[in-house]
């Protein structure tokens, strides 16, 4: 059965009726058995209101920023926007990111695509090729029930198509596929020369189950990438869809899709697309960064394409994770319990920023205190000679890469400046 949107609709407004329990780590124990959208209403404060630590939290203001940052950024730029969704894999998100003007919602693997279908996600961008027999008949049908559901994947090898194509030899309607350009010799994924990308599409043209309509590929895999690099593929990629609309392949279209776009690069792609010459048809050009969503206190702080271009604005990191002081064995060390089951880890440790004394007290700066390491359960903390930090304080910490922030949380708590929950953010990794 398709997921049309009065499906999604509901699906969504069912995430109020989901029971607090023992799944959901961080929440207070005295929630158990009430509704998420019951505990909502009650707009706890996350310090006095019984949650325990550790406990992950995202800014309610800082989230809206950065929805209504790259929407305005997207629009001024001529570019349709497909977040990448494996982020925070948070139907909620998706939907309010498909409000802020998104073209629709890029996923990586089918089962993110079940969850988007589950919600009502009416198109799909899926950045990689899919072969799985089962997993393209299950595309296949929900392309077949639903007429208004666009699903675009990549494709890049002649074999891909071959499994593709048997498949789907039972489908009404053609999967819709573009050609993937790998970003250079030892990159991820993708078709390494041009000319091989001519015998992807001479094989996608010669099936009758899938339809080219486009170009795509992932500039932030350009090796030793900068700005030149990235540029110069990008400039290829481009060419490539100039090159197979004079061939005529994307004959009987509305469109030419012309895709890229991570977290890294984005301005980049928005200046080389900005230059796509005029075809024999309009180009949507789709952009898919997914990391603005929450941001980060590491990585993408670093990275950012803002950091160059800061008169289109700032991206605000959205995450904190408090935990609190269980052992303070020396004057320069001190362990909290957030570890690895809580804490992004994969690119940069936890940033120690804030401290909190009591429910009560005021936040103050956590100068000198810094994590040096993750156990499972733990953090290890050094501090300087001097520093405050007693056992029972709340450590508020930054954290690094959103795609592994989000992961470690089913139910996220969305918190206003001033402490009160206003809502949670469910996710389905």
């Amino acid at each position: 059965m398709a997921a049309d949107s009065g499906t999604g609709a509901e699906r969504l407004a069912a995430l109020a009726d989901e029971r607090v329990d023992h799944r959901f780590k961080g929440l207070p124990p005295d929630a158990d058995g009430l509704t998420v959208g019951e505990l909502a209403a009650q707009r706890r404060n996350l310090f006095s209101g019984g949650f325990t630590t550790p406990v992950l939290a995202l800014s309610a203001e800082r989230l809206e920023h950065n929805l209504r940052l790259m929407e305005t950024y997207s629009v001024r730029h001529g570019l349709a926007f497909a977040p990448h969704g494996k982020t925070s894999m948070a139907p909620q998100l998706f939907q309010r990111q498909i409000e802020r003007g998104a073209w629709g919602i890029t996923l990586a693997v089918p089962h993110q695509v079940r969850v988007a279908r589950a919600f009502g996600v009416q198109r799909v961008f899926l950045a990689n090729e899919v072969v799985d027999a089962a997993a393209l008949k299950w595309v296949s049908s929900q392309l077949d029930a639903d007429p208004g559901f666009r699903f675009v994947c990549y494709v890049d090898s002649v074999r891909g198509v071959q499994l593709m194509d048997s498949a789907l030899r039972s489908a009404r309607r053609p999967v819709d596929v573009v050609v993937e350009l790998a970003a250079g010799e030892g990159a991820r994924t993708g078709v390494r020369t041009e000319a091989e990308c001519v015998a992807v599409a001479d094989a996608v043209a010669g099936v009758d189950t899938l339809r080219l309509v486009g170009v795509a590929g992932y500039e932030g895999e350009v090796p030793d990438a900068d700005s030149e690099r990235v540029r110069a593929w990008l400039r290829r990629l481009v060419a490539l869809a100039v090159d197979f609309d004079k061939d005529g392949r994307f004959d009987g279209l509305d469109e030419v899709l012309v895709s890229a776009g991570g977290s890294a690069w984005f301005d980049a792609v928005a200046d080389v697309f900005a230059g796509i010459p005029e075809l024999s048809l309009p180009v949507l050009k789709l952009l898919r960064s997914g990391a603005y969503v929450s941001h980060d206190d590491g990585h993408y702080r670093k990275i950012t394409p803002f950091n160059r271009v800061p008169e289109e604005g700032a991206l605000q990191p959205a995450f904190r994770l408090w935990a609190q002081v269980v052992s303070r064995p020396s004057a320069e060390q001190a362990f909290v319990n957030a570890g690895k089951r809580d804490a992004a880890y994969d690119l940069d440790l936890p940033e120690v920023q804030v401290v909190r004394s009591d429910a009560d007290s005021d936040e103050r700066s956590a100068d000198g205190i810094a994590v040096t390491g993750l156990s499972d359960q733990h953090a290890w903390i050094r501090t300087d000679e001097g520093v405050e930090l007693r056992v029972g304080d709340w450590v508020g910490m930054g954290l690094s890469h959103p795609c592994t922030s989000f992961d470690k949380w089913e139910l996220i708590p969305v918190v206003e400046q001033d402490g009160t929950v206003v809502d949670y953010i469910r996710t389905y990794f």
